[in-house]
């Protein structure tokens, strides 16, 4: 009798999924490893301390009400065509400190920008066209610029003596009308909260919140002076009440932060600036070693991820309605155009862009640095808070030149991440700023930006 024995395959064998799986894990998996290992220029590094001790716990925990993590924005890019060497961060926060000694003894000797002082109408002193552009040329050390505080700015005195002693690198922001949430710098190396002063501007209605929340605390000591004030984790909270501040528009309120640190901080040698939008994911000092000491550059901010051309930002701006007073942002560019400003090409190198995100910036103070940003403010209270648009029209114009390393969108989304703001019900973004002479389309006598458009699309004879 012949019997038959039926003979099965193994279930996992049955799976024609898994099958199918396998298949394809052994396929990809040596592909990955070589995109992984080979070719690490291409990538941009994960930005964080060599040989830092970061701190086992969080730097501040936040009641779960308080929603410092809410509504990260996503980042689809991941390489870089310039990616950022950075250096071992014992040696970048000796060569930080040593520059800050000896920038600190070459100032007391020889000052690099006299500033313009007294009493007028507006914070900035609400200059004319012709009288803002007689400062772009700065050849004569004598000659005091105009660069705000011609009204006062609410700090606290206890804050004041607190940034009068920060003396090497000040990281800072700003959060006004509790539009953004207060997020703690992540990556920080073992001395870096020694070394690095970080302050956090807030109105009174953000106060108020802070407050309700439970999450300031008070300072003992504050690195040499101005104990007492509060703090949330890394940052020291600096109170400007409303009732004193020289703009009715927050957003003007906050570029004087923004702007003006080298005149806030006076006897700072470096700074970081951080928009509330954004969380720091890599050490600051490590960042001004990198992006700035490292280039030789005054300033380091990224290149915008899309725009190119100031005037390609003026017509996001107005679609968006990114300011209220589209009008007036008409007639800021018929200004700009009457002037001298050129939309981008080959001959700006070594600028690659004409348009920035200034959420991030780098400053080391100094001449160049510091008048670009007094220059760059003048715009912002004759126009209005949006820096990018008179970005390129100060740069290209002011002499002497200021040295901007414009780096990859690549490398900012590597050392920052990027949260939606707190928006209220009843929020708008932007509006006229109620203080200061807004710019008209009745200053304007002529389409002074048809020649730039021209050159912008290409279709120019020149």
């Amino acid at each position: 009798m012949v019997g038959w024995v039926r003979v099965r395959s193994p279930p996992v064998l049955e799976s024609k999924l898994l099958c199918v799986s396998l298949l394809y894990l052994l396929t990809t998996l040596p592909l990955a490893l070589y995109v992984s290992f080979s070719d690490p220029g291409r990538r941009c590094p994960r930005l964080l301390p060599s040989s830092a001790s970061p701190p086992k716990t969080a730097l501040f925990e936040y009641p779960p009400g308080y929603g410092e993590h809410k509504h990260a924005l996503p980042v689809t890019r991941a390489l870089c065509s310039s990616p950022v060497a950075l250096a071992d961060y014992k040696t970048a926060l000796e060569e930080i400190n040593g520059l800050c000694r000896n920038l600190s003894a070459s100032a007391s000797r020889s000052p690099a920008l006299r500033y313009q002082s007294g009493r007028r109408d507006t914070f900035a002193g609400n200059l004319s066209t012709e009288k803002r552009r007689s400062f772009f040329r700065h050849t004569d050390n004598q000659v005091e610029v105009p660069c705000g505080f011609f009204k006062e700015f609410p700090i606290p005195e206890p804050d004041r003596l607190a940034m009068e002693n920060c003396r090497g690198v000040v990281v800072a922001s700003a959060i006004l009308n509790d539009y953004d949430k207060i997020r703690q710098p992540r990556g920080l190396g073992a001395g870096t909260l020694a070394t690095a002063c970080f302050f956090m501007f807030v109105d009174d209605a953000t106060r108020r919140v802070l407050a309700r929340h439970g999450i300031l605390t008070v300072a003992q000591d504050v690195r040499g002076g101005g104990g007492g004030g509060a703090t949330v984790g890394a940052w020291r909270v600096v109170t400007l009440h409303a009732g004193e501040l020289p703009y009715e528009s927050p957003a003007m309120n906050g570029v004087v932060a923004k702007h003006l640190l080298h005149r806030l901080f006076p006897n700072a040698r470096f700074s970081v600036w951080v928009d509330a939008k954004m969380q720091l994911t890599a050490d600051p000092l490590l960042l001004a070693h990198a992006l700035l000491v490292g280039r030789g550059a005054d300033m380091a901010v990224s290149r915008h991820p899309f725009n190119v051309h100031t005037m390609e930002e003026a017509v996001a701006t107005a679609r968006w309605r990114k300011w209220g007073d589209v009008e007036a942002v008409r007639a800021q560019m018929e200004t700009y155009c009457a002037n001298g400003l050129q939309p981008w090409s080959p001959s700006k190198l070594p600028y690659p862009s004409d348009v920035p995100d200034t959420a991030i910036i780098i400053r080391r103070h100094g001449l160049a640095s510091d008048l670009f940003s007094c220059l760059l403010f003048n715009e912002l209270e004759a126009f209005n808070p949006r820096d990018q648009l008179a970005f390129a029209y100060v740069r290209d114009q002011m002499s002497p030149k200021v040295s901007i390393n414009m780096f990859e969108v690549e490398v900012f989304e590597h050392i920052a991440v990027e949260y939606r703001h707190n928006l209220k019900p009843d929020g708008r973004g932007g509006g006229k700023q109620g203080v200061t002479r807004m710019a008209s389309s009745r200053d304007i006598t002529r389409r002074s930006c048809e020649r730039y458009l021209l050159k912008m699309w290409g279709d120019s004879p020149e």
